[in-house]
C-alpha cells in the first residue's frame, strides 16, 4: 500500500484514540483512505454552510431534504461513493449511515442534538431522548413506532413473530457508526476485488472496537492479493504469538499458506 492510504490510516488511528473524535472528522478520515489529498477543511466548511440559518428540526429537514435535495441512492446503493462523505456532500446521494452523518453534523452545528439509531436492516436518526425517528434515506420522512416496525420487517425479512420494540432502536455511538461505514466499504471492495482499497479499510476497521481475527485474516489475504505475502504472513505470526491456544494454530496455518507463494 502506498504512503497516501497508509498515512490516512495513521491519521484515522490517531483521531479515534483522541478526545477530539466527532462524526464529521471521523467520516472524513475514512474518506481520506480513498483520496489522501482531500481537503478536510473544505468539507467541514460545506457542513457549516448547510447549517446557516437553521434553528429547528423542521428547518433542518427543510434545508437538507427539500432545499439541498439529499436523498438515498436506491439506484446504485453499492456505489462506494455513497459511503464517502465528500462525495455524499457533492452528489447529495448516500446510504442511510452517511446521510445520518450529514444530518447529525448539520444538526449539531445548528444546536439540534440528534442520535443515530442502528435499527437492524436500516439506519435512522432521532432527536435525542425521543422515539420520533427520521428516515434520512427517504427524504427525512418522520416515522412512528409502527412505521419503524414495518421498515424493520421489510428490511430484515423477518415475520411478525419477531418481537419489535425499543430494544431494536438503541442509540449507536460515533465509533460504532464509523465501524458500520467501514463495514459497508469492506463489503463493496471485497465484492469488486479491490485488494488495495480493502487493505486500508481493514486497517482502519482494526482501530475500532469489535475487530478480531476475521479482520486480520482478511487483511492478510488482501496483502497476499497484492503479492505482499511476507507482510501478510508476518501479521498473522505476530498475532499468533499473542493468541490463545485455540486460535493460534489457525493463524499460523494461514501464515504458512501465504509464504508458500514464494516457493
Amino acid at each position: 500500500m502506498d504512503s497516501g492510504p497508509m498515512d490516512a490510516v495513521e491519521r484515522f488511528a490517531e483521531l479515534v484514540r483522541s478526545a477530539d473524535l466527532t462524526l464529521d472528522r471521523g467520516a472524513l478520515a475514512i474518506a481520506a483512505g480513498a483520496d489522501p489529498a482531500q481537503d478536510t477543511d473544505r468539507w467541514l466548511a460545506a457542513l457549516d454552510r448547510l447549517a446557516v440559518g437553521v434553528t429547528t428540526l423542521d428547518g433542518l429537514k427543510q434545508r437538507l431534504f427539500a432545499e439541498a435535495g439529499f436523498i438515498g441512492n436506491s439506484k446504485d446503493y453499492y456505489d462506494a461513493r455513497n459511503s464517502l462523505l465528500p462525495h455524499v456532500l457533492v452528489r447529495r446521494l448516500g446510504i442511510p449511515i452517511t446521510l445520518a452523518v450529514v444530518t447529525m453534523e448539520v444538526g449539531r452545528r445548528a444546536g439540534i442534538v440528534l442520535e443515530g439509531v442502528g435499527m437492524p436492516g436500516h439506519f435512522l436518526v432521532r432527536p435525542a431522548g425521543t422515539l420520533d425517528h427520521i428516515d434520512v434515506f427517504d427524504g427525512g420522512v418522520e416515522m412512528d413506532m409502527a412505521a419503524c416496525e414495518a421498515r424493520f420487517q421489510a428490511a430484515s425479512g423477518v415475520g411478525r413473530n419477531v418481537p419489535f420494540g425499543p430494544h431494536l432502536l438503541t442509540e449507536t455511538p460515533p465509533s460504532a457508526m464509523l465501524a458500520r461505514m467501514l463495514e459497508n466499504l469492506r463489503a463493496i471492495y471485497r465484492a469488486r476485488a479491490q485488494p488495495a482499497d480493502l487493505e486500508w479499510v481493514l486497517r482502519m476497521r482494526r482501530e475500532l472496537p469489535g475487530a478480531g481475527h476475521p479482520e486480520l485474516l482478511e487483511l492478510a489475504g488482501a496483502l497476499g492479493d497484492q503479492a505482499q505475502w511476507l507482510e501478510g504472513a508476518q501479521l498473522l505470526d505476530d498475532e499468533a504469538e499473542r493468541a490463545d491456544p485455540l486460535h493460534a494454530p489457525h493463524l499460523r496455518t494461514a501464515a504458512r499458506a501465504l509464504r508458500a507463494h514464494l516457493n
